[in-house]
């Protein structure tokens, strides 16, 4: 469709929004490339002071470490093969195999089929292939850049950052998972609610959300530290403590959470006609089957934005994670910071930065994948239908 003469731009405005947004596009950008870069480099050329000496990584190179011609190519071929089929292909795959309702369970085994794949192929079988490749390429095999992964192997294998991991997926599901069945339900309830109470409970929510996350852990902490003395009228002496663990930060991450979803949820529900629920209501089911099997299936762009922004929230969490959790319970981000509370070398800090890097994979894993479904959600929840 063509653009009407009226709307229109001239050729210095549009020339001026387009660097305009370029600019800032790059300038949001750059920090996360550059310290993607320093993360494969050797202490000396990541914090060389020539910044040409960084990219390239002259010390690096000359302990043996680097990229020739050939792995540069078959490395850029597999990561561009790799997003187009989690772009592409992986989304159609979903569709056409999951049956109906089971949409989010296939959307989980999708991601975390493709999540495993991406790394034993590019971590494992790729290095074995290129290998193989360069002993017999002869000048083609010359590093030209240098590389290494050291610093992401002490990360994760000597200084067990995997543990951190794992202790952020447990908190993050159970935030994400909570905060959409309750949200879902009341989010449903108030959209299809009248009434004045559901409109000073959607107030309260609001003043609850601004409170300071401070304030909401100052008011759990002392619960928690207790909370073997509360409990042990009801399970003896073996009364668990919940100060020091996961639970305990996915009960106070919820608390935070929740007033967010079940207003973000009722915007998405208030964009549904009533009249499939009135529709599903005459064909016999019941106000809780006309949420399941008609509204649901509809509904699911705006769950999987509202629970993007959830898993968000327990992902990048640091102050209560850093408060509520002990040392072996510690999800990444508080353990990054670790990192740099005792006398740090610039080893130690080029490994902080290797695990700042590792954590933000599933992040771009997760748009990457579900880019389409945040854009139809997003959209639905800012148009009324």
């Amino acid at each position: 469709m063509s653009t009407p003469l009226s709307m229109r731009q001239s050729l210095s405005l549009r020339v001026g929004s387009a660097g305009f947004l370029i600019f800032w596009c790059l300038l949001a950008a750059f920090p996360i490339v550059w310290i993607a870069v320093m993360s494969f480099k050797s202490p000396v050329d990541a914090f060389a002071s020539n910044p040409l000496d960084v990219v390239i990584g002259p010390a690096t190179r000359a302990d043996g470490n680097g990229l020739s011609i050939i792995d540069i190519v078959l490395g850029l071929a597999a990561l561009w093969a790799s997003a187009r089929f989690a772009l592409r292909t992986l989304p159609r795959m979903v569709s056409r195999l999951t049956q109906p309702g089971t949409i989010v369970i296939g959307w989980i085994i999708a991601v975390s089929g493709f999540a495993v794949s991406f790394v034993i192929g590019f971590f494992v079988i790729l290095p074995v292939i290129l290998t193989g490749l360069n002993a017999i390429a002869g000048p083609l095999s010359t590093p030209l850049i240098g590389l290494t992964t050291v610093h992401y192997q002490s990360v994760w294998v000597d200084n067990e950052f995997y543990r951190n991991f794992l202790n952020s997926l447990l908190v993050t599901t159970g935030v994400v998972t909570v905060s959409l069945t309750v949200g879902t339900l009341a989010g449903y309830g108030l959209a299809r609610s009248g009434s004045n109470l559901a409109f000073w409970l959607l107030i309260l929510a609001l003043i609850f959300r601004a409170l300071p996350h401070s304030v909401l852990v100052a008011g759990y902490l002392p619960v928690f530290i207790n909370s073997a003395e509360i409990l042990r009228p009801i399970f003896g002496d073996a009364a668990p403590t919940l100060y020091g663990q996961p639970y305990a930060v996915i009960a106070v991450l919820v608390a935070i959470n929740q007033p967010f979803t079940i207003w973000m949820l009722r915007s998405f529900f208030h964009s549904i006609p009533t009249e499939l629920d009135e529709a599903a209501r005459v064909d016999g089911c019941s106000h809780f089957q006309a949420f399941r099997r008609v509204i649901m299936p509809v509904m699911w762009p705006g769950v999987i934005t509202t629970g993007l922004f959830s898993f968000l929230l327990g992902y990048n969490d640091f102050l209560v994670t850093s408060l509520l959790l002990d040392a072996q319970n510690q999800t990444m981000v508080p353990a990054i910071a670790g990192y740099f509370n005792r006398e740090t070398t610039t080893t130690d800090q080029v490994e902080a930065i290797a695990a700042a890097v590792s954590i933000t994979a599933p992040l771009f894993l997760l748009v990457m994948v579900f880019q389409r479904q945040i854009v139809s959600g997003l959209t639905a929840g800012a148009v009324k239908g």
